[in-house]
């Protein structure tokens, strides 16, 4: 994927979300988030970069609230991409998974988020 600083699936504010469709039922295991490292950056800083974040399991696409699989921290002191490894004992099967942005590293305007994978095991 392009990670130039920018080219990112960007929403106003520091709380957004985004349901995705996986191609296959699946029992998730891990996602991993992506930014860009700070040293990209025209600033040397990335405060669009995504801090708080929940993932969810749905069952279907008009489904308000899903299951919680993990709430996490995306350090941007940190390497750029980082993985984060659900609960097993909370996690089922699933097709659609939701990750709720929280909160941002500071940015006023947006946030930015370059690449979102849910890694998992076909059920």
């Amino acid at each position: 994927p392009d990670v130039n600083p920018g080219n990112c699936w960007a929403f106003r504010g520091s709380q957004g979300f985004a349901v995705i469709r996986l191609s296959s039922i699946i029992r998730p295991t891990a996602v991993t988030l992506e930014h860009i490292p700070k040293s990209l950056s025209p600033q040397g800083t990335i405060p669009s970069a995504p801090k708080d974040f929940a993932v969810y399991g749905l069952k279907e696409e008009r489904e308000e609230e899903g299951l919680l699989l993990g709430q996490f921290t995306y350090n941007h002191n940190s390497n750029p991409i980082q993985t984060f490894y659900l609960e097993s004992d909370a996690v089922g099967t699933y097709q659609l998974v939701e990750l709720r942005v929280l909160s941002n590293w500071g940015h006023p305007e947006y946030t930015c988020i370059y690449r979102f994978r849910v890694h998992g095991e076909l059920a």
